[in-house]
């Protein structure tokens, strides 16, 4: 019996290595063929044609037969038309990009080759139009975001910045770059401040007998701490560095929107839309959905995006990287 179970427990040992060899090697061979499918690509869609089939599914649902079949008619005639008035001159052609901010603006790294792409063919007739979606987050992150957009603006090609829900704090800084901006009744503007933060947990660590050391070089490597015992120094310095990032927020803005009472408006308050426009911090009221959908009837539009695969193990960054940044 005992020779059976020995023998037994073999047999299970080789099949369990042999199952475990095998999970292995197919984990492996996923890893190398996910490996092989992350590729970057640039995605390209025309928005005209979105509304064009938008329109023909409707028709064809309530008009009759006979009333579809003849709106038909007159759509091809009306297209023949208009290819012979425009084949002199080309159509305007808009340049659609859109950004949805975190508090990493981690969407700048898509921005930034979109961006690259456009400028490879946009020139200063055409158009970009960029939606913007944010309610801010780290300054260093936001501010590459703003400078993409700069990119546009160099090169004096027109740009349009439009918000339908908020462009508050570093959305905002993105957004002042445009030509101009436009934005929903309701969409949040503004909030032009900086904020600092973070947990302290020296008095939790003294009273548990624990000793945090930490050793710089500078004398102000480190202002505020997460462990160590924060000084009225330390508060002091961190206030004017959070200052000096506002007063430098400040100051962009009003490069690109001169016409705002800076001063008045970077107290950290947001508007909605409508009061937005009376300050100045935006330039007209519309959503992004109506302004492209009447560009439609006059230019080519062209959905851009750019697609950075991610990493399927990757990890989480670190919460405490933000929690020690300031934030526009």
């Amino acid at each position: 019996m005992s020779h059976f179970l020995s023998e037994y427990g073999i047999f299970l040992a080789k099949i369990v290595t042999s199952l475990a060899a095998m999970l292995i090697l197919i984990g492996f061979v996923a890893a190398i063929t996910s490996k092989s499918k992350r590729k970057e690509k640039l995605i390209i869609r025309k928005l005209n044609d979105k509304y064009k089939n938008m329109r023909n599914i409707l028709n064809r649902e309530i008009l009759s037969k006979k009333d579809f079949k003849q709106l038909v008619k007159e759509q091809k005639k009306h297209k023949k038309t208009l290819k012979k008035a425009t084949e002199k001159e080309a159509k305007k052609r808009i340049f659609v990009l859109n950004f949805k901010g975190d508090i990493r603006a981690s969407e700048v790294e898509t921005l930034r080759e979109a961006i690259t792409a456009i400028l490879k063919v946009a020139t200063i007739k055409d158009e970009i139009v960029v939606r913007i979606e944010s309610v801010g987050g780290m300054i260093q992150s936001y501010g590459l975001a703003a400078s993409q957009l700069q990119r546009i603006r160099d090169r004096q090609i027109p740009l349009i910045a439009i918000i339908d829900k908020a462009a508050a704090s570093g959305g905002y800084l993105m957004a002042c770059v445009a030509d101009q901006v436009f934005a929903a009744p309701f969409a949040v503007i503004g909030s032009i401040g900086v904020v600092a933060q973070l947990p302290n947990f020296n008095r939790l660590l003294k009273k548990h007998d624990i000793e945090f050391e930490q050793i710089t070089a500078g004398e102000y490597k480190r202002t505020l701490s997460l462990f160590g015992e924060n000084t009225n120094k330390g508060r002091k310095k961190m206030q004017e560095d959070v200052e000096e990032a506002h007063k430098l927020f400040k100051e962009f803005i009003s490069v690109h929107r001169p016409s705002v009472n800076i001063e008045k408006l970077a107290t950290g308050e947001h508007w909605y839309g409508s009061r937005a426009v009376e300050l100045g911090l935006i330039d007209k009221l519309i959503t992004s959905d109506d302004y492209l959908l009447k560009a439609s009837d006059y230019a080519n539009l062209y959905e851009i995006s750019y697609i950075i695969p991610k990493k399927k193990w990757s990890k989480l960054s670190s919460t405490i990287s933000s929690a020690i940044s300031s934030f526009l």
